[in-house]
Parts: structure tokens; C-alpha cells; sequence
């Protein structure tokens, strides 16, 4: 589908270049979400504020943790573009298989792939989040036993904050980047493969 609101190309007005430097601070081309987003700079600054914050070290939760909490945020929203910046950027180092991959895109907690109570509650209360918006009293009592107040609450802005650029990026048709995958190359026959792998098949 066309994008209905294009990001900004080189060559950039210098306020903005320097903006997305900020935003992309190597020497990498900005990627799409933030050129589309630098059409509006005061917001674009916010989230970058907001942004550093939640992609730094300073949450409470680690790598592994926030990145089952997007990659699921933004399956369940269909948004393949962040999805996909994501696997291919954090995926490896947040130590997902591709069997965990696939779970996370088309799968559930009870999928094989997870061997641990704290992956499975991330993923419990992203679902719960995405479609009750709210956790109920037996989620409450096994997750609260889990995480402190402090991961909660980074875990609750985390998700939310994936929704609203989930609806910006499929709002607005924004293309995949290049070189990002799908959601169509982790399906049962990626986790299927991974499965056999690991069992020596």
C-alpha cells in the first residue's frame, strides 16, 4: 500500500538533520519512523526523550525482558515494520531463538519455546494488556510475584508505548525498512526448524 504520510529525505533543513542525528546518532541513515516522525519536530523531540529512556539502560527491566515485551506488543498489533526493526536489531542479543521468534509473532506462553515463568508472564500480560487493558487477579498474583513495582510500571509504559507507534507506523502504511524480516519467515515452519535443531534432528 503507499505510504499516506512520507518520511522526510536527505537533503534535510539543518534543524532536522541535526534532530535526526540525535535520533540516529551513528552513521546510519535515519530509519523511516524517525524521518516520518521529524515531520513534526516538537513531537519528534519528545519521543526522543521518552525513547532514550525506554531503549537505555535506565529501565528497569533488561534486554531480554523488553524485547519480548515489543516483539509481542507489536505482533499483536500487526505492525511489522517496528516488529521487524526489532528482531533484527535486538533479537539475537536479547538471546531469542527463532522458535521464540515465531511464538512471539503467532503463538502463545504455552508454546514449547518457553522454559521459564518470566517469559511466559511478559507475554501473558502484553496479552492481557492488548486486549482487556488490564491484568487480572491471578495474573496480578503471579506477575507482582516476579517483578518489583519499579519493572511493573516500565513494563506497562513500555507496552503502551509500542501501541502508539504500532498505530503510527500502520496508520500512516509505513514501508518495512530494507533488509528487516517479516512476519511471514517466522511462522511454524522457521519454529518447527528451530525445534529440530536444538533437539539434533
Amino acid at each position: 500500500m503507499p505510504e499516506r504520510i512520507s518520511p522526510l529525505e536527505a537533503p534535510y533543513a539543518p534543524e532536522t538533520a541535526a534532530l535526526l542525528r540525535r535520533m540516529m546518532p551513528t552513521d546510519e541513515e535515519p530509519l523511516a519512523l524517525f524521518r516520518l516522525y521529524a515531520r513534526n519536530q516538537q513531537l519528534a523531540q519528545a519521543l526522543h526523550d521518552w525513547g532514550s529512556y525506554q531503549l537505555s539502560r535506565r529501565l528497569s527491566l533488561d534486554l531480554r525482558d523488553r524485547e519480548l515485551v515489543i516483539n509481542r506488543t507489536c505482533a499483536r498489533c500487526g505492525c511489522e515494520y517496528e516488529w521487524g526493526v526489532h528482531v533484527a536489531r535486538f533479537a539475537s542479543r536479547a538471546g531469542l531463538t527463532d522458535a521464540q521468534i515465531a511464538s512471539l509473532t503467532h503463538g502463545t506462553s504455552a508454546d514449547e519455546c518457553w522454559t521459564t515463568e518470566r517469559d511466559r508472564l511478559l507475554l501473558d500480560a502484553v496479552d492481557a494488556l492488548h486486549t482487556h487493558h488490564d491484568l487480572d487477579a491471578r495474573l496480578w498474583a503471579r506477575i507482582s510475584t516476579e517483578f518489583t513495582s519499579e519493572q511493573l510500571l516500565d513494563l506497562f509504559m513500555l507496552c503502551g508505548w509500542y501501541h502508539a507507534i504500532s498505530y503510527t507506523a500502520r496508520a500512516t502504511r509505513l514501508a518495512p525498512e530494507p533488509g528487516t524480516p517479516r512476519f511471514s519467515d517466522f511462522g511454524p515452519a522457521a519454529s518447527d526448524q528451530d525445534h529440530a535443531r536444538h533437539s539434533g534432528r
